[in-house]
């Protein structure tokens, strides 16, 4: 069994971390009745003595004694990692695995990048190695940051490039919240194309999330059950759609909803990795089988259903209908339109009772619709996990590797040039040691480069599909 550790850096990354570590600890509840420490709590927690002070020895077999997340948390202000430190996951982390500041990066990103960068190089890479050291089998680090403030851009993406240095051999996913048009940071598009230059070189996949998609998905969903039109299908306060039900929760905090499904995103992609299956889906194969160019690892993801079901029950036509909505732009975490474009690869990955048939049969049903690039034309890979997450009967995750995505990163260059045809706030980044124009220079041409890629690879789209020739066999 494998292990991964989760670096959430930043505002953004912790709020997120943490609805995912509350999320997985009751996912695994669900499961674990007996409370004994299995390799699937090991993918993501140690089992720790804690008898003889927090320093205890790893337990390995046996009942569990406390559990501490294979994490490590970030922010260059206190506030939100201080709130998680007096909440109910106080027990979850230790004062090892914390690294804070009190002034912010000022929504900078060579604030966080240069300045917070150089200044805490060792103390992150020391901690690192010190989760590293706690695992059998790494596999993966998880980074989890946003891209529009300077925290989570800056120091986010400094991180991302120390891993790659010290863990070459670890695959490095990255959960990435790209701001909205209307993001009140102004400088946003600076931090976003500056971070984006970082992700091109140094990630193995990158999953957007949009923060207007998750918003309206919260938005649909309590106008559908204020509208009745879930009747009693729907729990009213479920760990989906509300933090509700989480210890000692005093009042949910508004971005909760959201962060709870980019929390349910992780914990259906890493299903695989902690429990049993009939297709297991590992994540290399993830990298190895959506990421045919390297620097095209951008995938985008949709997650169906988006909320907790009070009937679990449900008739089996929730099945075929669970695929159709994967494939529909009300359940993606970013605004795209993957069904128009073309599909470079796909994968799927259901969770609960679900047969290799029913996995068959809707992606002979779907395939028609879809425009998949010439030469991968049975580009879909495919994962089963017996395990479905609290409050369903099943659930799916689809990823596409997709040229749709372009649109996204089009409308960032454009925000982008806008400020820097002006040299608008320019001032405040040149300022820092280590920051010249030539960096900025450099990341836009980064993002030119990906769309032009994209580009390329939407020209094929249509062309007739020439099938290779055959070497004939003499009869």
């Amino acid at each position: 069994m494998t292990q991964s550790v989760v670096v959430q850096v930043g505002q953004c990354g912790n709020q997120v971390g943490c609805r995912f570590w509350d999320l997985a600890l009751r996912e695994h509840a669900a499961v674990n009745k007996k409370g004994i420490y299995d390799e699937a709590l090991s993918s993501f927690f140690r089992n720790v003595d804690t008898r003889n002070g927090d320093n205890g020895p790893d337990i390995y077999k046996g009942k569990i004694c406390s559990l501490k997340a294979r994490a490590l948390l970030i922010d260059m202000e206190e506030g939100v990692v201080n709130e998680i430190l007096q909440g109910p996951l106080r027990d979850v982390f230790d004062s090892k695995q914390l690294i804070t500041d009190v002034s912010g990066s000022g929504n900078n990103w060579a604030v966080g990048h240069k300045i917070y960068g150089c200044q805490y190089r060792e103390n992150i890479v020391e901690k690192l190695r010190k989760t590293a050291e706690h695992c059998d089998c790494l596999q993966c680090f998880f980074i989890i940051h946003s891209m529009g403030g300077g925290t989570g851009s800056g120091l986010g993406t400094f991180v991302l490039n120390l891993l790659e240095e010290e863990f070459p051999e670890v695959y490095r996913f990255v959960t990435s919240v790209y701001p909205s048009g209307e993001d009140d940071v102004i400088t946003s598009p600076y931090n976003t194309v500056l971070a984006m230059k970082e992700l091109n070189e140094h990630a193995d996949c990158v999953l957007p999330i949009e923060n207007e998609s998750l918003f309206e998905i919260v938005n649909k969903i309590h106008q559908m059950i204020n509208s009745g039109k879930l009747g009693s299908t729907v729990k009213h306060n479920s760990l989906v759609t509300s933090s509700s039900g989480s210890a000692k929760t005093l009042q949910e905090k508004p971005f909760d909803a959201m962060n709870n499904i980019v929390a349910k995103l992780l914990l259906n992609l890493t299903s695989s990795a902690r429990f049993e299956g009939s297709l297991n889906m590992d994540l290399n194969e993830i990298s190895m089988n959506l990421v045919p160019f390297p620097r095209l690892h951008y995938l985008v993801s949709s997650l169906t259903p988006l909320y907790t079901l009070a009937d679990v029950n449900l008739p089996s036509r929730r099945l075929d209908q669970m695929f159709s909505d994967a494939f529909s732009r009300d359940h993606q975490l970013i605004q795209a339109d993957p069904k128009h474009s073309l599909y470079l690869a796909c994968a799927l990955l259901v969770r609960g009772n679900v047969q290799v048939s029913d996995l068959r049969r809707n992606i002979e049903r779907l395939k028609p619709s879809l425009h998949f690039i010439s030469w991968n034309q049975e580009g879909w890979k495919t994962g089963l996990c017996s395990v479905p997450p609290v409050g369903h009967s099943h659930s799916l995750l689809a990823l596409a590797n997709n040229t749709c995505i372009k649109p996204t990163f089009i409308e960032l260059k454009d925000r982008f040039m806008k400020l820097y045809k002006k040299k608008a706030h320019l001032h405040h980044y040149l300022q820092v040691d280590g920051m010249d124009q030539s960096c900025f220079s450099e990341a836009i041409s980064s993002l030119s480069d990906l769309i032009e890629e994209y580009n390329e690879l939407d020209a094929t789209k249509g062309g007739p599909r020439i099938d290779a020739s055959r070497l004939k066999i003499a009869v």
